[in-house]
């Protein structure tokens, strides 16, 4: 719906979107007085259950320079906000490895502190520019945007004559691997072709391959990922790939 007043025109648009109970991306405004900046898109994750939250969106390659505000609230008390704190494109911290992007996109984060288990927040983002004004309003639970870094350090090696022994180390972020333990999952295909198969692991950092499906002198690649024991959330993004190449039996 849009409503020109004098020379403004203010654009107001109701996006709901129902997962498991929970409204997503509520509300989205755009005050324009001119050319506005884009709407931040707004994603957040918690890398390390419970303490370490960041709520991260792309940096606009586009001018004027834009300015960001970010506030957070609990849904039940709306009026009660927080600021988030914003950590710019480029800044150096060790807990930003847990809100970084694969990609090459320079990302703005917002970090949010000393979270509430099983209680809804509203997240709310908004760029300022010379031009105007857009927000991103949208809720979460702690509870659902779970979502460790990768596993780090995967090796594999030979185990007897028939298995393989893939072992690896938890993400050095999350912080609390004694009171929450991760799960794992092992992806391994053929380097050229081929399904992937995968093992769903219980809260330990190696196990045995059998070697069933797995032809002699073909390489193939191994990948883990993390996820919280309880299912909490979601699985990590897979760990870089490691080459392991079967060994023709001596004749």
């Amino acid at each position: 719906m849009a409503v020109t007043v004098g020379s403004v025109c203010v654009t107001l648009t109701l996006l709901v979107c129902v997962l498991g109970g929970q409204a997503l991306d509520l509300l989205r405004v755009t005050a324009t007085s001119g050319n506005p900046p884009s709407t931040p898109k707004v994603h957040c994750r918690c890398a390390s259950y419970p303490n370490v939250t960041f709520c991260s969106w792309p940096e606009p390659s586009r001018s004027p320079p834009t300015q960001y505000i970010a506030t957070y609230s609990e849904r039940h008390r709306q009026l009660v906000t927080k600021p988030c704190q914003l950590i710019q494109p480029g800044l150096a911290s060790s807990d930003l490895t847990s809100a970084s992007s694969p990609s090459s996109e320079r990302l703005w984060h917002c970090q949010l502190p000393n979270l509430k288990f099983l209680t809804d927040y509203i997240i709310n983002v908004t760029a300022v520019s010379s031009d105007g004004s857009s927000s991103h309003l949208s809720s979460f639970m702690l509870e659902d945007i779970v979502k460790p870094d990768p596993p780090v350090d995967v090796q594999v090696s030979p185990q007897g004559t028939r298995n393989l022994m893939v072992e690896w180390s938890h993400p050095p972020t999350w912080a609390n691997l004694d009171i929450f333990p991760l799960k794992y999952q092992i992806l391994y295909k053929w380097e050229h072709r081929g399904t992937p198969k995968s093992v769903n692991l219980g809260p330990f950092e190696s196990t045995n391959i059998e070697l069933n499906g797995l032809t002699a002198g073909r390489t193939y690649l191994f990948q883990v990922c993390a996820k919280e024991l309880l299912g909490l959330g979601e699985c990590s993004r897979w760990s870089s790939p490691v080459k392991y190449t079967i060994l023709r039996a001596k004749s």
